[in-house]
């Protein structure tokens, strides 16, 4: 599959400046949903560049410092756990994508914005593409962004918290990490809103 395929029929139609959108983090119990809007150059060339749950981790870091390199733009946006319980994850994916694309249509003007799956309601044009992380090279590179961006969140609260094991599951809800905060507890940055935490949270007000 050509990844340019969407790019190119843009260009065709005079529009240049293309933002491609993609989130990561819907699922984990804790921590907030990140997205990515990258805009890469029309002379982009990363090959073996897919979606981003496709690569190893190792490639995944190689890939994100190349590609936050030679992208004319990129930003990231997020929505908190407490905006998720408040929202509902699927709006506060949609808040988290806006938030990315107003930080990079503030430094170059977005002509049009391709984003993986879900529609949004913005004043640029956009086109929804279902697997898009698979079939659009910009919102591929923003998968990349986005999914390196919250494991090194993971990571840095896995530092202080080592007892979670949040390095191993990223906050997704584990055996282990069910385990892990049935016996220690919810720390902050829980979704309160999950099955899992709200579980841990009934036990407690017992």
């Amino acid at each position: 599959m050509d990844l340019w395929q969407y790019e190119k029929e843009l260009y065709a139609k005079g529009i240049n400046i293309i933002g491609g959108v993609d989130e990561v983090g819907r699922g984990p119990l804790c921590g907030p949903v990140v997205t990515a809007c990258v805009v890469l150059p029309k002379d982009f060339v990363l090959d073996e560049l897919t979606d981003s749950k496709k690569l190893s981790e190792k490639k995944r870091n190689i890939f994100y410092d190349y590609i936050t390199k030679h992208a004319l733009c990129y930003a990231i946006g997020e929505c908190s756990p407490e905006e998720i319980d408040e929202y509902n994850i699927y709006e506060a994916t949609k808040i988290a994508m806006k938030r990315a694309i107003d930080k990079v249509n503030k430094e170059v003007k977005l002509e049009h914005v391709l984003i993986d799956a879900m529609p949004l309601d913005i004043d640029i044009p956009t086109t929804s593409i279902i697997k898009g992380d698979a079939k659009s090279i910009s919102i591929a590179a923003a998968s990349v962004v986005a999914k390196v961006t919250r494991d090194r969140m993971m990571y840095e609260l896995d530092e202080k918290y080592p007892m979670y094991g949040y390095k191993n599951h990223k906050g997704y809800p584990t055996k282990s990490h069910i385990e892990a905060i049935n016996k220690y507890g919810l720390i902050d940055g829980y979704r309160k809103s999950y099955g899992p935490v709200m579980d841990v949270l009934n036990k407690e007000a017992k």
